[in-house]
Order: structure tokens, then C-alpha cells, then sequence
């Protein structure tokens, strides 16, 4: 059997000291899997008590990953990554829209319905 050596967080210790490393000439990106690669290699752990769409969002704004625990439904877990990948989508494909003729109690059930918070009034 080959078992290979590993180091975890209790096995390093870094001792501050003087550097000729200048902060903007550190590179941190790492790629995740395939072509992902994330600005700021961490990863949140996808616990229940830790990660959902939250925390998510705030890991990827700050360049890592959060992974959706499995504590949740499948349908639930797809919507909050659908949330993640969308929060910063400027561009939408299919926008919900309103005509000018229609009233504003119909524009706030549409936005009810559809669950967004404003629409674009076409025509």
C-alpha cells in the first residue's frame, strides 16, 4: 500500500518576517475543476450551518466558491445555485415586461408572480 504524506493546518506554522514580496506581485488564483478558476482559492464548507445562497453569493463576490449543502431538496438546492449564478447577470434573456396600458395592480402580481422587484414597461 502507498500512502502518501499530507500536511493539514496544525502541521505549518508561518512566522512573520521581513519579505521582498511586494502584495500586488502575489498570484492566488487556482483552478477549481476544467476551466473554473477562482481569484481566491477557498472554498466554503457546505454544511448546513454554513453555506447557502448567502454566503454563496459572498464567497463568489470575493472571488471563491460556496457549495450548497445536501440538507436541502434538490429543488430548493437548484434554485439557490440558479441565485448564485444570476446575481450579478446584468444581462437578461427573457425579461418580464409590462405593456403601458396595463394598471399597476397587475405590473406588482406580475412581479409577485415572478418574484422580482420591478419590470420594464415596453410600448
Amino acid at each position: 500500500m502507498n500512502i502518501q504524506e499530507g500536511l493539514s493546518f496544525d502541521d505549518i506554522l508561518v512566522i512573520p518576517a521581513y519579505s521582498e514580496i511586494v502584495p500586488k506581485d502575489i498570484e492566488t488564483r487556482s483552478i477549481l475543476a476544467g476551466n473554473i478558476m477562482l481569484n481566491v482559492p477557498i472554498i466554503s464548507a457546505a454544511m448546513d450551518t454554513v453555506t447557502e445562497e448567502e454566503l454563496a453569493i459572498a464567497m463568489a463576490l470575493e472571488g471563491g466558491a460556496g457549495e450548497i449543502h445536501m440538507n436541502l431538496s434538490p429543488e430548493e438546492q437548484a434554485r439557490q445555485v440558479g441565485r448564485v449564478k444570476r446575481f450579478l447577470n446584468w444581462i437578461i434573456d427573457k425579461p418580464v415586461t409590462v405593456e403601458k396600458t396595463q394598471t399597476i395592480s397587475e405590473a406588482v402580481a406580475l412581479m409577485e408572480k415572478s418574484k422580482i422587484s420591478g419590470l420594464p414597461v415596453i410600448h
